[in-house]
Parts: C-alpha cells; sequence; structure tokens
C-alpha cells in the first residue's frame, strides 16, 4: 500500500472518530422526553411526590458528581425527593427502566410518571427547568 493511500485513511479514520465523539458528547446530558411509569413500590419511592431517580453504579465515575447536583437542588425545593438505585445491587432494575448506562437521571411526576430522562451528566438548568414544567411544582413555587 503506498504510503499516501495509508496517510489518508488515517486521516479519515482520525475524523471519524473526532465527529462521533462531538455527536456523542453533544447528546451527553441532554433532556429526552420520556414516557411511561415507574413501579414506585419497586423502587421505594414515597407515592405522590415528584422525584428525582439517580440509576448509578459504585464503579460509576461520574455518579458522585450528579449525586452532589441533584442534592443542590433538592436544597433550593422542598416539593421534590431524590432517590438514589444502585444497579451494582439492583441490576433487575435496570432492565425494566431501560437503563443503558449510569449516570442516567430519570424526573418522576407525582403520578409515577417518567417526565424526562437525563443520560449521562445533566446540566443543572435543564433539570430545574424540568422540574419546573411539572404542574404540581408550579402552584407551590
Amino acid at each position: 500500500m503506498p504510503l499516501t493511500t495509508a496517510l489518508l485513511m488515517v486521516g479519515a479514520l482520525l475524523l471519524v472518530t473526532v465527529v462521533i465523539g462531538l455527536v456523542w458528547r453533544a447528546g451527553d446530558g441532554r433532556r429526552r422526553r420520556a414516557a411511561g411509569r415507574l413501579d414506585v413500590n419497586r423502587l421505594g419511592l414515597e407515592p405522590g411526590r415528584a422525584t428525582l431517580v439517580l440509576f448509578s453504579t459504585e464503579t460509576c465515575a461520574r455518579c458522585p458528581q450528579v449525586r452532589r447536583m441533584l442534592h443542590d437542588v433538592l436544597a433550593e425545593r422542598d416539593a421534590i425527593d431524590v432517590h438514589d438505585v444502585d444497579l451494582t445491587r439492583r441490576a433487575d432494575l435496570a432492565a425494566e427502566n431501560r437503563i443503558l448506562s449510569t449516570p442516567t437521571t430519570l424526573l418522576v411526576d407525582a403520578q409515577a410518571r417518567v417526565a424526562a430522562r437525563f443520560v449521562g451528566v445533566p446540566r443543572r438548568d435543564d433539570i430545574i427547568s424540568a422540574l419546573d414544567e411539572l404542574p404540581a411544582l408550579q402552584e407551590t413555587a
């Protein structure tokens, strides 16, 4: 194989890798609309309250950062709860709730409906914006 062909192939591979990385990074932590309900009893959630559910594992490097941010939001708003689910001990919940990577955060409204899904490290403003859209919280804010 000629040297120029090899260099072009390496350059093309590098370009594809950079583009894939940028697309992945742009989507990390972004809010996704979600549908469905959570079984509050299986997760140990308090019925009738909006809850931020963080799915994490013991080996997740970014989960402590998300956990701290969620608890900071909780300190500002008393109408929500934060619940941490360790998938290391409860792997069955990963399949039930379609959790493919950690950290994954679900915003669950008072009727146990999933209002938003954040895969990766969410931005604080996105969490607050999603909370502001919940009808029950708009009345108490």
